[in-house]
């Protein structure tokens, strides 16, 4: 899956990346832990032309009652996203790459000294530098009680996770090759299945995968320094800092 990914790169770069004509509106502040609901640059194909939008993440069928199924829509199995009532129609019709400058996955680690596991966060990146291309599609939502107000979400495909990934969680995004590009975001294409099967994992030398701070966990947290390589916790390394509170804590009461 993926729940949380970077949005560094500025609208002019990504448009310049992905060979964008034009530029709709789009936020400028680089985000380093985007969550779900927050809006999320996209590449849409509009009058046979690549065009940069922002779209909310977390895809809101144009059926549903109320923008808060969204926020359960972050992701689609690519598996079976032509047969979901909530995505057949947009996968046929509405397809978009989600450029990310990196995405973040967590493994549990146990902790003796806690009823629950802690959850390492790890940032996948690409080692050369470049954003990820996601296979996404999108929607437009207009509020039955509202003034009639379109919105536009979009949710991000998921497979089987490479190599690369499968220490860290058994699903990646779907992530397109420049030369799919034009092909994934063709509309008048509504096979969907064709496309998707077309769609091959890249290989496993193409990330650079290191752990982060649990500082992410929580999607208050922003800043660059969230990406910053840092020592993976270990069931070792939290019995050890266990060990270090309760001697500092024996010390404390002989004092």
């Amino acid at each position: 899956m993926c729940g949380r990914f970077v949005s560094a790169s500025l609208p002019g770069e990504i448009a310049d990346y992905f060979s964008a004509a034009s530029v709709a509106k789009t936020r400028t502040e680089a985000n380093y832990n985007v969550a779900p609901s927050v809006n999320v640059p996209v590449i849409v194909r509009s009058d046979d032309l690549r065009q940069l939008d922002l779209m909310r993440w977390g895809l809101i069928p144009f059926w549903a009652k109320s923008a808060s199924i969204g926020n359960k829509m972050i992701n689609a199995r690519s598996e079976t996203v032509t047969e979901k009532a909530a995505f057949r129609n947009a996968a046929k019709k509405y397809r978009c790459i989600v450029p990310a400058d990196a995405f973040y996955e967590w493994t549990a680690v146990n902790d003796r000294t806690a009823k629950k596991p802690r959850k390492q966060p790890w940032c996948i990146r690409r080692n050369d530098g470049a954003p990820f291309a996601f296979a996404g599609i999108f929607d437009s939502w207009s509020d039955p009680d509202g003034d009639g107000t379109r919105l536009r979400s979009c949710t991000i495909l998921t497979g089987p996770a490479n190599a690369a990934l499968e220490p860290i969680h058994d699903r990646m995004p779907i992530m397109v090759a420049p030369a799919m590009w034009d092909a994934w975001l063709n509309p008048g294409d509504h096979d969907a299945q064709t496309l998707l099967d077309s769609l091959q994992a890249p290989p496993s030398e193409l990330f650079a995968i290191h752990a982060v701070s649990t500082a992410v966990n929580n999607s208050r947290s922003s800043g660059v320094q969230l990406m910053d390589e840092v020592e993976p916790m270990t069931a070792e390394s939290l019995a050890a800092e266990a060990e270090q509170r309760a001697a500092a804590a024996d010390s404390g009461r002989l004092l």
